[in-house]
């Protein structure tokens, strides 16, 4: 694989130091997505084990069927507030068209010892006919980026868990250039003014256990809706153009009040899209400068645990050109919005 220079791959962005970033307060999704009308597809309501909150999930197609392995955290909105990190394992639903969803009897995976705290935020990706799962565990001692493979969806085997900091890994769905791919968010506090500036990497690996050759991908200060951070969200997806991916971007107003469960919630996550390269995926070939998808609906921004929230974990590919975009939404469900392919990567190579 190539290592671009990023001014190379950063077509013609002016960098703005994201201090100085005035986000618009009035975020718009793109004018074609659009979200299912029967949202949510999950949430508490629908899994038959104790739950408080269902979000954030990983979805793909697996033995012919659609699987959703989802964050579940499970104690009371009360005791989530008090101590969320006791209280979250992973459940999992199946679905015949995507739509419709029925969750599993029990959940499917936890991790939880003297050193590890839980393990949280999947993401789904097949290769070469294997489940392989990557998720975020909060440890005492950091914040650690795992990957674990299955081949039944009862039985995971872990293959590796990073250093911290690190989270929000996806795998691409193929090998490029002899080795796997995946984006990942580190989290470079002291490097990047002791606060949130929080960027997209890229790193491979000759047996999803060993990784390097990392470089930087996408830099907060060349997202014109974030100040704050940036990171990958659902795994990509091959189309004839490039790899369509789509990442999450965090804005930051101070003189936002309280919109969720804390006191103060001064962040926006917004959903952004862009296309990356089919054979040097370090290269961005077009990237959205609006979002993708904003907090808009009621669902999105009232009533949640954490409002003005969504956050994509999956996106499936149908033969059709539909592309179906799971996202968790104010940290409190999980939702559907949909777009045609064309349309996805219009958007990204118009810039």
């Amino acid at each position: 694989m190539i290592c671009t220079d990023l001014s190379i791959i950063i077509f013609n962005f002016k960098e703005v130091h994201p201090m100085t970033l005035q986000v618009p307060a009035n975020l718009q999704s793109a004018p074609f997505i659009q979200r299912y009308p029967a949202n949510p597809v999950l949430d508490a309501s629908k899994v038959p084990y104790p739950t408080a909150l269902v979000f954030n999930a990983g979805v793909t197609k697996f033995n012919g069927r659609y699987v959703m392995i989802f964050r579940n955290d499970y104690g009371s909105l009360a005791e989530q507030t008090i101590e969320p990190h006791h209280t979250t394992d992973l459940g999992i639903a199946y679905s015949d068209d995507g739509l419709t969803w029925t969750a599993g009897p029990k959940p499917v995976f936890k991790m939880h010892d003297e050193e590890i705290i839980r393990a949280y935020d999947p993401r789904l990706t097949v290769i070469e006919g294997r489940c392989y799962m990557c998720f975020a565990v909060d440890t005492k001692h950091g914040i650690r980026g795992g990957i674990a493979v299955t081949d039944d969806l009862e039985h995971f085997e872990v293959l590796s868990l990073s250093t911290p900091d690190l989270r929000n890994m996806v795998l691409f769905p193929e090998k490029i250039g002899g080795n796997y791919v995946r984006l990942e968010r580190p989290f470079t506090v002291y490097s990047r003014g002791g606060q949130d500036r929080f960027d997209a990497w890229i790193s491979e690996s000759p047996d999803l256990k060993y990784w390097g050759n990392s470089s930087l991908l996408l830099a907060v200060e060349h997202v014109p809706f974030a100040n704050d951070k940036v990171g990958p969200a659902a795994p990509p997806v091959r189309t004839d153009k490039g790899w369509l991916t789509t990442f999450h971007a965090v804005d930051i107003d101070p003189s936002r009040g309280k919109h969720g469960w804390e006191p103060t919630w001064k962040k926006r996550y917004t959903a952004g899209i862009m296309l990356l390269d089919l054979d040097d995926p370090r290269k961005i070939i077009g990237m959205a400068r609006q979002p993708l998808l904003a907090p808009e609906t009621d669902y999105e921004i009232d009533g949640g645990f954490r409002n003005h929230v969504i956050f994509p974990g999956g996106m499936i590919l149908e033969d059709n050109g539909e592309v179906k975009i799971y996202y968790g939404s104010a940290d409190t469900i999980e939702c559907l919005a949909t777009a045609h392919v064309d349309d996805l990567i219009s958007y990204c190579l118009k810039g």
